[in-house]
């Protein structure tokens, strides 16, 4: 149930000092329901987790597509300390990872935090309170001490500027806004867009579809995904031995660095990237016989410049007499179709947009602004001189934020690896302020510029600065050319990071007297 914002209390208003929280959390999908276990864990319980969304989870919960599912093997995505045995297959479908959301709200008392449909429209620093305010639109604003922002890199709809889209007169549905209720089954279908969405999308269209065009403007590469369902006794022994599921996870875990590795550090496992080029290769070549529309599905970029993804139904479907693989450039988008740069029209009765999330863009990153000292503006800070932060999570002029998809924060594969880091991060810097009385830290200009200057140095020997990543239209790299996402480091060493990060690095204020 949902329980809505209570007004700023008389005290908060007359008293700037005051706060209606300790601690406001923005995001409830993985990150922020993160963040709030640690919170509890360190004895905090004045704090509140707001979301936009109806439910927790984040992207899951977002998202319903048909055939959503896990890209990284289940037992690695997901917290090391709250393992789910009960997954039904090496990669989980999306609905088991909503069921494993709302788990993880209920079993670590979640949902008396939670203020669900909750739509933040501006946070602020108040410099007079040493407090953050929080905007909410339609609804009075919160004050809180600490500010965690979890509102993740997948955050806003990258809808394409096409002529004409609003002119369709058909079904169109963002794949994160899917409408169950749009008619598919036997109709003419477009789907714009060839990312690792589309890849799950595109055999459940074809089996539904009178006709389907895919729309390609960069190919993906993609290799033979090694799932099916983890068998029942295999679960059993994963509830009652976890034992086992862990030392899964640590094997599974285990590729997935190595695989971080040949991706990452380039020029130090350059083998590792050749290796996956060719199993690439080799997979289009068993699966797609026509040699031009081969050469069409295969990248021209580095293996690693773009997410690769897994599937093994993706390519047969071009194969199919009723799928067009449609690579010309849109002109326009008409009322019943849809018109390429070489002249021809394409009929369509429903348009679907698998164009994914803006990420690093304006206007999502930060989704909303966000004033620190002096009324500076996050957003504009970052695209105005360059994208940073202090080991991923906190940034220099903007005290008591804790900004989770912060640049350079993205370590290893599966996400649960960087959140259970920044649970980490996040635990020690709130214990400092308990253990001696301050109660406001600002990573110093010059820890952030270390940091940063690391991870460039980084950057120089992995295949995203030495690689062929110009025609791969990644949103790894920001508008500035730089792939700010990852923290390009070994996944270990972020964790070791979070806990012995040099103290010094913060500045420390005790509240006025």
């Amino acid at each position: 149930m949902n329980v809505a914002v209570r007004p700023a209390s008389s005290p908060t208003r007359s008293d700037p000092a005051a706060v209606d929280h300790q601690v406001v959390v923005v995001g409830a999908g993985f990150g922020g329901m993160g963040i709030a276990i640690q919170l509890r864990r360190d004895g905090i319980e004045d704090f509140v987790i707001l979301d936009r969304e109806d439910g927790v989870g984040g992207t899951w919960h977002v998202n319903r597509y048909p055939g959503l599912a896990v890209d990284i093997a289940s037992v690695t995505y997901s917290y090391s300390f709250a393992p789910n045995p009960s997954w039904s297959r090496v990669f989980a479908p999306g609905e088991e990872l909503r069921a494993y959301a709302n788990r993880i709200a209920d079993d670590h008392d979640l949902r008396r935090h939670l203020r669900l449909s909750i739509n933040v429209t501006g946070v602020r620093w108040e410099e007079e309170g040493q407090r953050w305010h929080v905007d909410i639109d339609g609804q009075p604003g919160l004050t809180c001490r600490y500010l965690v922002m979890a509102t993740g890199f997948l955050s806003h709809l990258k809808v394409p500027d096409i002529p004409g889209l609003h002119d369709f007169a058909g079904d169109v549905m963002h794949t994160a806004r899917w409408d169950d209720d749009v008619e598919i089954d036997g109709r003419r279908v477009a789907i714009i867009g060839t990312g690792a969405t589309s890849v799950q999308l595109v055999p459940e269209l074809t089996a539904r579809a009178a006709h389907l065009d895919v729309y390609q403007r960069t190919p993906i590469w993609c290799v033979p995904k090694v799932d099916g369902p983890i068998p029942r006794p295999l679960r059993t022994v994963f509830r009652h031995l976890p034992l086992v599921q862990r030392l899964a996870r640590h094997a599974n875990s285990g590729l997935l660095e190595l695989l971080s590795l040949s991706v990452l550090f380039h020029r130090d496992a350059p083998a590792l990237t050749a290796f996956a080029e060719r199993l690439g290769r080799a997979h289009i070549r068993r699966q797609v016989r026509d040699p031009e529309l081969r050469r069409k599905l295969t990248p021209t970029y580095e293996f690693g410049c773009k997410r690769p993804t897994f599937s093994n139904d993706y390519y047969p479907c071009f194969a199919e007499d009723h799928v067009d693989l449609v690579t010309d450039g849109i002109q326009r988008i008409d009322a019943d179709g849809i018109t390429t740069t070489d002249g021809v029209h394409h009929p369509a009765d429903v348009l679907v947009l698998a164009t994914g999330f803006r990420l690093m863009e304006e206007g999502n990153y930060p989704p909303f602004p966000v004033l620190g000292r002096d009324g500076r503006d996050l957003g504009t800070q970052w695209r105005t001189t360059r994208f940073t932060s202090y080991e991923g999570i906190t940034v220099h002029g903007y005290p008591n934020l804790f900004y989770l998809p912060a640049p350079y924060t993205y370590s290893g594969l599966s996400y649960f690896f960087t959140v259970e880091a920044q649970m980490a991060h996040v635990s020690r810097v709130m214990g400092h302020l308990r253990r001696t009385g301050t109660q406001v830290f600002e990573a110093t200009a010059e820890a952030e510029g270390r940091y940063v200057e690391g991870m460039r140095r980084s950057a120089a020997r992995s295949l995203f600065t030495s690689g062929d990543c110009g025609r791969a239209n990644s949103y790894y790299f920001n508008e500035q050319g730089e792939a700010a996402i990852a923290r390009l480091s070994p996944t270990p060493m972020a964790g070791v990071r979070a806990r012995t990060f040099d103290l010094d690095d913060y500045r420390w204020t005790a509240p006025p007297a």
